[in-house]
């Protein structure tokens, strides 16, 4: 049997929803101004700023980058996660807990911390090689991993904390090997839990701008540091135009997700 809300929560729902939004919402009408600066629009509404965006080569360039630098960090993330979490689950260390506690330690250090600690890492570790370096894809990448790692690394243990470990003692008395047990016994049993780590760690970099300004400069330019760079030195509407175009495919693929989830709801009975 459902529970039904009543009227008055969803009345403080819909307050809630509607306080947290405006400053959003806010974002529109300025995006339409046609003025060089942030401003509201007065009887003109101009769709230069939005122009801007698709005539100005940067604006695709810091997008592409950002897609990039957050699919690699998310995949790499999520890898780590998972091979780290999988270790402490069938071994069972003596030290999970210290391991645990050193795995989620980027998390609850001070971000200023990590984006200065990372930042002379990356200085040190640029003079001996040219790969992996300060202002390069791979250092971002390898800077953006070591942050977004304790979030992959919490939601697969989880999700292993809720695994029967019978199931992998049948696995290993019937022979089968470490990469069977894992590929085939295990991990469909966390596929979610991974998939979600990878969304998580994906949105985690595509949104990350603390660590990335200490560690960059002007070779590699993200979609948050050209915002960023944008309202630190003219206020450029164009951002405005960025947030809008932003919100309006997170609200898409919120509004999806809420439809497949309905329609699946609905099916599921007669299965």
């Amino acid at each position: 049997m459902k529970s039904r809300l009543s009227p008055i929560a969803v009345i403080c729902a819909a307050f809630v929803g509607a306080f947290l939004l405006l400053p959003l919402i806010a974002v529109i009408p300025v995006s339409f101004t046609p003025k060089r600066f942030l401003s509201l629009p007065e009887d003109v509404w101009s769709l230069r700023h939005y122009e801007a965006l698709i005539d100005k080569p940067q604006w695709l360039e810091a997008t592409l980058t950002s897609v990039q630098i957050a699919a690699l960090s998310g995949l790499l993330a999520t890898s780590l996660a998972f091979a780290f979490s999988l270790g402490i689950w069938m071994m069972r260390p003596r030290y999970a807990g210290l391991l645990i506690g050193i795995a989620l330690l980027p998390m609850v250090a001070p971000p200023v911390v990590s984006a200065l600690t990372l930042y002379f890492f990356l200085i040190l570790i640029g003079k001996v090689n040219s790969l992996i370096g300060y202002d390069n894809m791979a250092g971002v990448v390898l800077s953006h991993t070591v942050m977004i790692v304790p979030f992959a690394v919490i939601l697969i243990s989880v999700s292993l904390a809720q695994v029967d470990r019978r199931i992998d003692l049948a696995a290993r008395a019937m022979g089968a090997g470490l990469l069977t047990r894992i590929f085939v016994v295990l991990l469909p049993n966390i596929r979610f839990a991974v998939l979600t780590a990878f969304f998580l760690t994906f949105v985690l970099s595509w949104e990350e701008i603390g660590v990335t300004i200490f560690i960059t400069s002007v070779q590699v330019i993200t979609l948050p540091r050209l915002m960023w760079m944008g309202l630190r030195d003219n206020i450029d509407p164009a951002i405005a135009a960025a947030s809008v175009v932003l919100i309006a495919i997170v609200a898409l693929v919120i509004v999806s997700r809420a439809i497949l989830t309905a329609i699946f709801a609905n099916e599921r009975p007669h299965e």
